[in-house]
């Protein structure tokens, strides 16, 4: 079953190489999106197939070493199938 979620990870997020572990677990998995950093948070979605998005979702919810997830907001979208990759966007 495919799938499509949006995250916001707030807390110690930023600095910590958020943003690229979750990239690399998400070509690690094959899913799709994209990830960026918000003012003090991380924003991310996420489409592919339910238990690999899973994984990653769990995996924000703690993040890498350094980070601590004060906040996390998830909400489910309709899936869409628009990403080709997945990929770090800068603003």
């Amino acid at each position: 079953m495919k799938v499509r979620v949006r995250v916001v990870i707030g807390g110690v997020v930023q600095g910590v190489f958020f943003r690229a572990n979750i990239e690399e677990l998400a070509h690690k998995l094959d899913v799709k999106g994209w990830v960026r950093n918000m003012d003090e948070k991380v924003e991310s979605v996420f489409e592919g197939e339910k238990e690999k998005v899973d994984k990653i979702i769990n995996f924000c919810k703690r993040g890498p070493s350094g980070a601590k997830v004060v906040s996390f907001e998830i909400n489910r979208e309709e899936f869409k199938n628009e990403f080709k990759d997945f990929q770090i966007k800068y603003r």
